[in-house]
């Protein structure tokens, strides 16, 4: 009972904020393998809620936006998107901004659902996988050093 609510945690987390997630999951002293998981299936969850919701949120958010004709969008995921299209959109998207918003903002942008959902997945698997990997290397390093000197 007690590992179920903590991969619900590391997954609840992860709708929200893969970031957050991942570490969540050690500090619960998961397994990395089970950590990493639970964090590719809550983003995930969070991109397709947010993709199957999308067009429906974009229209009602659009017209509320005052966005003059000719008027040149600024930030990093529009650059992404105008140089890179929805695969690098989707895969930069959970690293930059997070996956439910970068889904959201991908969707506002007109990308096509299905391949930018798998984007967007490919993105998620990604970077768990990479800060996984981070977090664990980290922490290896952290404790040869505070047995090394204490």
């Amino acid at each position: 009972m007690q590992l179920a609510l903590k991969l619900f945690t590391v997954f609840a987390i992860a709708l929200v904020e893969l970031w957050g997630a991942i570490p969540v999951g050690f500090a619960l002293k998961l397994h990395p393998v089970m950590n990493c998981a639970a964090a590719i299936l809550g983003a995930s969850v969070g991109v397709i809620v947010v993709i199957a919701l999308g067009d429906r949120a974009r229209n009602w958010l659009l017209p509320k936006k005052d966005v003059k004709p000719g008027e040149e969008r600024q930030g990093v995921l529009f650059r992404v998107w105008r140089r890179y299209g929805v695969a690098g959109l989707g895969l930069l998207a959970p690293l930059l901004v997070g996956a439910p918003l970068g889904a959201a903002i991908g969707i506002a942008l007109g990308a096509p659902r299905g391949k930018f959902l798998f984007w967007m997945i490919v993105g998620v698997i990604l970077w768990s996988a990479l800060i996984t990997g981070g977090c664990i290397l980290g922490l290896e390093t952290f404790l040869r050093i505070w047995y090394r000197f204490f």
